[in-house]
């Protein structure tokens, strides 16, 4: 089965074909370094590292790059509320960024360009569309002018004739007057008294958020690449933006895929700070959830669709990820993912993707292991359905941590059954895939859970029928693959499901 793939530009579901055979070149855009990382940036960043070591797997060349915005209003705004410096706040939430990434297991990026050290490459770049009569210079600011690109509009749909009127008053007064249409964007603002600026042939200044993107891009993987990653909060006017002025320059197409994940809410609502909801990844990690419950939390939702984020579900994830800990705790390679770090990306790509070289060949395993690696690989190969891809982990999982409990508990035979060939092989399978999605082995304290879930033994009575509603509304909305990845967790958990006329399901504890 060919990797297929949902691209934004086509709104198609499209069988994924590189430039290069053999070769993927990625951009993810990146964070604006004004603060810690949020649950919305751990969502983004799990799930495009799952498709990066998908791809790996795969046997594909990657050539991941993710940039560092580290010029932005927001990072002045902070500097300004603390009495440092832009480049204090970036370098200090650049450090935390970092850590953060590295205890939920993301790989790093092959290269991690910043704004503040691509300014030559933005100059050139506004330059170029200056000469094409893309953009304009006003008062020391430089437009893009949107009625100059034909496809304007192209990634998020949007008619720029129809949403004209009404347009004006987006904008402060003095700027729009200044613009020939109320969309134009700025490639290049003019210096203001007491903000750092860079000289330009426009004057002292700073460049505009989305040039930043086209300059590194370009810079870094050429005029056209395979992927371009990001939020579905980027589709406009950012990435909307990319396209436009990076075309304008090249008369090339920026990416051939354009892939964006969904948003995060908490509670049924939007994260946001006014609402009091907003959690960052160190916050909720630091009281005691896991960083592997969490990545499974994220995993169990299709990519592109909204997460919502509870304390219940994450103690549902919490409650999962005990069992597959345990099964991936007896893997032979353990030792060997805990020592690949996130500083050294060789290491850690080799030994986290394919940790098990002798099960990574389906001709040398059983029948019913290679049907599984074959299950998950066309899981994955279907637009990264991940929760499908999940089942078959809870599936090969489940004889190894009914093991590991026998040895928790002294059993002597058990010790010799995880000696065997057959036994052996399962965990390394499962070790190898586990790490495709990320995952590795860790130690879990009492908590693991948003209220420590992962340190019960199985889940409680009011757990088993709140996973049950959660399943039950996963059917009525058609998303099936939710719905069985709940029924195979409980199944791993000992609870057997019973599903009966009238929409009703009673449970069995093993």
């Amino acid at each position: 089965m060919t990797l297929r793939l949902t691209n934004t530009l086509t709104r198609r579901l499209e069988a994924f074909e590189p430039l290069v055979p053999g070769r993927v070149s990625i951009y993810c855009c990146g964070v604006t370094v004004y603060d810690l990382c949020h649950l919305g940036h751990a969502r983004s960043y799990i799930v495009w590292d799952v498709l990066r070591r998908y791809l790996i797997w795969s046997g594909y060349g990657v050539t991941y790059v993710q940039n560092y915005t580290d010029i932005d209003d927001k990072i002045l705004n902070r500097a300004a509320e603390e009495g440092s410096s832009m480049q204090a706040v970036s370098e200090r939430n650049i450090e935390a960024f970092v850590a953060d990434m590295g205890r939920l297991n993301i790989l790093p990026a092959d290269r991690m360009p910043r704004a503040t050290s691509s300014l030559a490459a933005i100059r050139r770049l506004i330059e170029e569309l200056e000469a094409r009569g893309a953009a304009y210079s006003a008062d020391g600011d430089v437009y893009f002018a949107v009625m100059r690109h034909a496809g304007y509009g192209k990634l998020s749909g949007r008619d720029l004739a129809a949403q004209q009127e009404g347009a004006s008053g987006r904008t402060a007064e003095a700027e729009e007057a200044r613009k020939q249409h109320p969309f134009d964007f700025a490639l290049w603002k003019g210096a203001k008294p007491g903000e750092p600026s860079f000289p330009s042939p426009w004057g002292e200044g700073r460049p505009g958020w989305h040039i930043e993107c086209s300059a590194m891009v370009r810079e870094e993987l050429g005029d056209t690449i395979d992927i371009h990653l990001g939020g579905a909060d980027l589709i406009f006017p950012h990435h909307e933006n990319e396209i436009a002025q990076s075309e304008a320059a090249t008369g090339h197409e920026l990416a051939r895929y354009w892939l964006h994940n969904g948003m995060v809410n908490v509670g049924g609502e939007k994260m946001s700070k006014s609402l009091g909801n907003f959690t960052t990844i160190r916050a909720l990690l630091d009281s005691g959830v896991s960083p592997m419950t969490l990545r499974l939390f994220v995993l169990q939702a299709h990519y592109r669709k909204p997460l919502d984020f509870t304390a219940a579900a994450l103690d549902a994830a919490a409650t999962g990820w005990k069992g597959l800990n345990a099964a991936l705790g007896l893997s032979p390679n353990a030792e060997s993912h805990a020592s690949a770090t996130w500083t050294d990306p060789a290491a850690a790509i080799t030994a986290a993707i394919t940790p098990a070289r002798p099960a990574s060949d389906p001709a040398g395993l059983p029948s019913d292991l290679a049907t599984a690696r074959q299950r998950f690989a066309a899981a994955m190969d279907d637009d990264l359905n991940t929760s499908a891809a999940l089942a078959v982990l809870f599936e090969l999982a489940r004889p190894l941590r009914a093991l590991a409990h026998r040895l928790e508990r002294g059993d002597t035979a058990a010790a010799s059954e995880a000696a065997s060939p057959g036994l052996r092989q399962r965990g390394a399978l499962l070790d190898e895939l586990a790490a495709v999605l990320g995952l590795k082995a860790e130690a879990l304290g009492d908590g693991g859970g948003a209220a420590g879930a992962a340190g019960a033994a199985s889940p409680s009575d009011a757990e088993i029928e709140a996973l049950i509603e959660q399943r039950r509304d996963a059917k009525a909305s058609r998303d099936f693959a939710s719905a069985d990845r709940i029924r195979a967790e409980l199944k791993q958990q000992g609870i057997e499901l019973i599903d009966k006329p009238g929409g009703v399901t009673e449970w069995l504890r093993g």
